[in-house]
């Protein structure tokens, strides 16, 4: 019986929630995607993770964000290695990469490139 009930609380444990919508970004608050119901779910998550939901480009873009809700309103995203933001365009769903095309270096988040110090376009690509 101990076993079934391990298994059970591992999986609850390794259960992630997942929230796409309008990612909205207002100046002085935490950025939030407001879903098809019109709810507002305030985005959190790991330094990196907070660079890309602030990056201005992806502001009103489909977005998608896994995580682990944090009460009702608050989705903290899982850390940036586990690549867990997207944008959906053209019936495709994007993972959220930078690209230095001087270097050639892909990052997982917006800033100046480690190597030349040239900023980093943002460069969406299929997810394998």
């Amino acid at each position: 019986m101990s076993s079934v009930l391990f298994g059970a609380a591992m999986w609850a444990a390794g259960k992630k929630d997942t929230v796409r919508g309008t990612l909205v970004q207002k100046p002085g608050q935490k950025p939030a995607v407001r879903t098809p119901s019109s709810k507002l779910v305030t985005l959190d998550g790991d330094e990196p993770t907070r660079g890309v939901l602030n990056d201005l480009r992806l502001a009103g873009l489909d977005f998608e964000a896994i995580g682990k809700f944090e009460g009702l309103d608050t989705l903290r995203i899982d850390p940036i290695h586990t690549r867990s933001m997207f944008i959906h365009r053209d019936g495709k769903r994007l993972m959220i990469t930078y690209w230095c095309a001087v270097c050639a270096i892909r990052t997982y988040t917006p800033g100046k490139c480690w190597c030349c110090q040239e900023e980093t376009a943002l460069d969406p690509i299929e997810h394998d």
